[in-house]
Formats: C-alpha cells, sequence, structure tokens
C-alpha cells in the first residue's frame, strides 16, 4: 500500500514485545485515560445511535456470534459485522480515509501491526474498559488506551485423522519437507491473512527463507484466509495443513470432525488480534459499548467457549480438553518487526510460490 498516511512502512523502526509499554507510544501522554464503566448513560446514547460497524478479520462465525450476543445483551443496538482478511481490513480503512470515508466503528485485525499505524496516524479514540484496566496483562494494552488484545491464538500445524495415521503425522516444521508430503500439504496467504503474515515474519526469522524454499517444492495447495486450510484439511482436499488457524481445528475436533492440532517442536507462531475504537466512529457511543463488551470476560469465555480462541482476561477460564497456552513452545511475535518488513515478506513469499 501507498496510500498517504497509511504505508506500512510509516510506522516505528524499532522492535520490542507486542503491545509493551513505551515501544508503541506515540503520544504525550504518560498513562492510558481513566477506565471508563459501562454506566445507563453509555447504554442510552448506544441505543440512540441504534448500531455499531465492526470491521474484523476474525472467522465470520466467531464475528456472528460475538454480535448475536451483544444484541442479546443490549436489544436495540444492531452490529453490522464486515469480516474480511486482516490485510484486505488494511487496505479497505486506507482507502476509505483517503477518500474522507469514516464508515468503521471498532476494528479487529489479526495483524497487530495495524494498530502500529493507525494510532501514529491519530485514527484511534483513547477508551479504557474497566475490565481491561482490573484483569488485563500490561503487555496485552496500549500505554495510551487506544487498543487492547482481543484475541490470541496461535497458527499450527494440523492433520486429517482419516487419511494419517497419529504415529505417522509430522510434529515439526522441518517434517512438512519430507517427500511423502509433496502433494498433500494446504497453506495460507500472507497477503490476504493478517495471521499468515504474522507467522510468516515468526517462521523465517527462526526458520530461515530456506525452509519456505524447500516448502515451495512440495506442490502446495495455496489458499487465502488463515481459516481456510482447517477447512480443506476437514473435507479431505488435503491431508495436512502447514500453517492456519488454531481455533479453526478446536471447533472442528470438538464437533467430531477428522482433524488433529500439531504443535511443531520448533514452536508455533503466537497470534495476537487487538481490538480498538476509531476516532472518527460514526456511533462513537455504541463503539465504546460494544469495545466494553467486547473484552469483557462473558464476551472473552465466549470467544474462548465457542470460538477456540485463547484470552489473556485474567477471570477467563481455558476449555477443558484444550492444551494449555502456557504448555506450548511458542514463537516470539514482534509486531514492529512485522510492520518494518512485511512489505518484503509478501514479495518474496509470492515469487518463491508464484501466486
Amino acid at each position: 500500500m501507498n496510500i498517504k498516511g497509511l504505508s506500512r512502512r510509516n510506522v516505528l523502526k524499532g522492535s520490542g514485545a507486542l503491545l509493551a509499554g513505551a515501544a508503541f507510544s506515540t503520544s504525550v501522554r504518560a498513562s492510558a485515560p481513566p477506565p471508563e464503566p459501562i454506566t445507563p448513560a453509555l447504554i442510552e446514547a448506544a441505543k440512540k445511535e441504534g448500531q455499531v460497524i465492526y470491521y474484523t478479520s476474525t472467522d465470520l462465525p466467531v464475528a456472528e456470534k460475538l454480535a448475536k450476543a451483544f444484541e442479546a445483551k443490549y436489544p436495540g443496538i444492531a452490529v453490522r459485522v464486515e469480516r474480511t482478511g486482516a490485510e484486505r481490513v488494511f487496505q479497505r480503512i486506507g482507502q476509505e480515509y483517503s477518500s474522507n470515508i469514516h464508515a468503521v466503528d471498532v476494528v479487529n485485525s489479526s495483524d497487530a501491526a495495524h494498530f502500529i499505524v493507525w494510532k501514529r496516524d491519530g485514527f484511534l479514540a483513547p477508551f479504557v474498559p474497566e475490565e481491561v484496566a482490573k484483569f488485563y496483562p500490561v503487555e496485552h494494552k496500549d500505554i495510551d488506551g487506544q487498543f487492547a488484545s482481543f484475541r490470541v491464538w496461535l497458527s499450527i500445524i494440523a492433520y486429517n485423522t482419516s487419511l494419517v495415521k497419529a504415529a505417522e503425522a509430522p510434529k515439526s516444521f522441518a517434517d512438512l519437507l519430507d517427500p511423502k508430503w509433496k502433494g498433500k500439504i494446504v497453506k495460507a496467504h500472507p497477503g490476504y491473512s493478517g495471521t499468515i503474515m504474522t507467522a510468516t515474519y515468526q517462521m523465517q526469522r527462526d526458520l530461515g527463507w530456506s525452509w519456505f524454499e524447500q516448502l515451495a517444492k512440495q506442490n502446495i495447495m495455496q489458499v487465502q484466509s488463515s481459516a481456510d486450510p482447517p477447512k480443506k484439511l476437514e473435507i479431505g482436499e488435503r491431508a495436512v495443513m502447514a500453517d492456519g488457524n488454531e481455533y479453526n481445528v478446536f471447533q472442528m475436533k470438538e464437533a467430531g470432525r477428522p482433524v488433529e492440532p500439531v504443535y511443531a517442536t520448533e514452536g508455533s507462531p503466537l497470534i495476537i488480534g487487538p481490538n480498538g475504537v476509531f476516532k472518527a466512529a460514526p456511533h462513537p457511543n455504541a463503539a465504546r459499548l460494544f469495545q466494553a463488551f467486547s473484552l469483557s470476560r462473558e464476551a472473552q469465555q465466549l470467544i474462548v467457549d465457542v470460538g477456540g480462541l485463547r484470552s489473556v482476561h485474567s477471570q477467563v477460564k481455558d476449555k477443558a480438553g484444550r492444551r494449555a497456552l502456557t504448555d506450548i513452545k511458542t514463537m516470539k511475535d514482534d509486531a514492529a518487526a512485522v510492520e518494518k518488513e512485511g512489505e518484503a515478506i509478501k514479495a518474496r513469499y509470492t515469487k518463491l510460490f508464484r501466486v
């Protein structure tokens, strides 16, 4: 993208842990604004606005469940979910704002680097829900209160249990280079999916581009969204997925479908998807109410239980039967580095895989 003010390169050049302190501070404030409770006045003002527009890269069924839960809790306020891949969300907002169109109220992206851009360009509104202030770790909330981690998940390997025996399943990314998997692997594209952009950055950093060069020789089925590889796996179009959403695999497995997650011995890419309210939101009160709800214990437990996602809200419980995040080796996320290197990563990936 080369839209003025929204270039992926017009951002922080340093690195640091995701959302952590000064690494993401672009404001003169020394701390976030005071936390705001959900008041009768806020609810009434939101009901007068009547709707909230939510741009998100969350898998559509999960986003719609969140929307329906909000609508049930706050009758009279409709949620319009606009779901597409994170890179498309970013592009759409860039195009709208360059044309002075302010349509989005609340945004969620699986590419946390997008929030660096939006914040530095002054597009996000400071708003700290009470539960974020009380129950979220400091590294998962912006120092200036402009966004917080709505969802956390992994990009993982998985296999179809009807096509692959457990003993023969890949255990590592290195295993995917075995000739026996040629023509049997599906993976998503970093040019469409923020999850895969983030995962590709971590993997090329930790495994090297030589791994991708060898994988490209495996006759990969290339799809777009990180939600697509689990779907191809589920219906048996491919036996193994090289990347994709852990949460889709959880949903499918718990519904009795023949899929099994694999946590690579080298470490699984860690993905963090923040939520933020736009300063020029057309429905500012409904936007704040929806943001507060999305980050509440109620909504966070819903996205864990129903959506297969993970939450950093300290009051939310893991669903029984799922492997705890603390027991999984993960790669380190670095949103600033993804922002700096994103365009080069997409270009190199496209050349390697010819897509």
